[in-house]
């Protein structure tokens, strides 16, 4: 698959599309706080491994040459040990709280890109990742009283990992498709913490009916189809848009925590989800305005690089 500048109209096609992935992605805090068991590392591993395997059995393809230990470390970063920390997140923080830590996750793609890919990042892009972080800090502090600070660390690790993760991915991308790539970091990263399950955990937990409800939600829309849309995204979009995107988790997070957690909405809350929505629709617009700069110097020049690095 090809990285290259979509049209407008297919341009904003990719963005609701990958749009699903942190929508979803914000609701499973207050699925994961409401109905899930506590062990984090079988909730990883009853969330990925599922998922990649039902993925796998609709693809039908296997791993070759360097992609079986890619798969392990993209399944690691953004499966794996993200999943257990994000699961040991939920139950530490109120949703709300923990789906705007994850909002800093823009600028730190966009900082790995530029280490990584060589993709300097946009003015206009940088102030929507700014303020998203900005719409973080209001939102941190309208919720200060009773965060646990371990389970702001564990966020910011999750955050960090998973950036690292989607922006190897992207440096990966177009040897195999997307489908089967998604499929293999999340057997991956299952698999991978199958093992420190079972010898700090025991045995699998005990499902009830609604846990098994919130587990078949949370694989099979939060994980298989969440994971598609937003690796999907950043194939078509590149790291720094799909990060502002991402800035959509929090808006879900905070929404769901007041909604169906009934976790109080603050004033302080409302101007932090003011400013991140402000700083989703900056960020697009710079990326809508410089179209032919898009082609030209984020996505063209790093794809022809990495493929030859590739075949070397």
């Amino acid at each position: 698959m090809e990285a290259i500048s979509p049209s407008s109209s297919a341009r904003w096609g990719w963005i609701a599309l990958t749009a699903v992935a942190p929508v979803a992605w914000g609701s499973t805090y207050v699925v994961t706080r409401a109905v899930l068991p506590d062990e984090p590392l079988w909730g990883a591993v009853l969330r990925a491994l599922p998922a990649g395997l039902l993925l796998l059995l609709v693809k039908r393809r296997l791993p070759r040459g360097a992609w079986w230990w890619r798969s392990a470390v993209l399944g690691l970063l953004t499966s794996g040990g993200f999943f257990a920390l994000v699961y040991a997140v939920a139950h530490l923080l109120p949703s709300g709280v923990a789906a705007t830590v994850m909002a800093a996750s823009p600028l730190a793609m966009m900082a790995l890109a530029w280490l990584i890919l060589g993709q300097r990042p946009r003015l206009l892009a940088l102030a929507g990742g700014i303020s998203g972080a900005v719409g973080v800090a209001v939102m941190l502090l309208g919720a200060a009283e009773g965060v646990d600070p371990l389970g702001v660390v564990a966020a910011v690790a999750a955050m960090l990992l998973s950036s690292v993760g989607y922006v190897l991915a992207t440096r990966w991308e177009g040897e195999v498709d997307v489908f089967s790539a998604t499929s293999w970091q999340l057997v991956a990263g299952g698999l991978l913490m199958l093992p420190p399950a079972l010898v700090l955990e025991g045995a699998p937990p005990a499902l009830d009916g609604p846990a098994i409800a919130g587990f078949a939600y949370v694989t099979v829309v939060a994980t298989a189809v969440a994971f598609l849309a937003w690796f999907a995204g950043l194939r078509h979009l590149g790291p720094a848009t799909v990060g502002l995107i991402g800035l959509l988790n929090p808006v879900a997070g905070v929404l769901l925590g007041a909604v169906v957690a009934g976790e109080t909405l603050t004033g302080r809350q409302v101007l932090g989800l003011a400013i991140v929505l402000a700083g989703i629709g900056v960020g697009q617009s710079a990326r809508a305005s410089k179209k032919p700069r898009v082609g030209a110097k984020n996505v063209v020049p790093v794809t022809a690089v990495e493929k030859s690095r590739m075949r070397s």
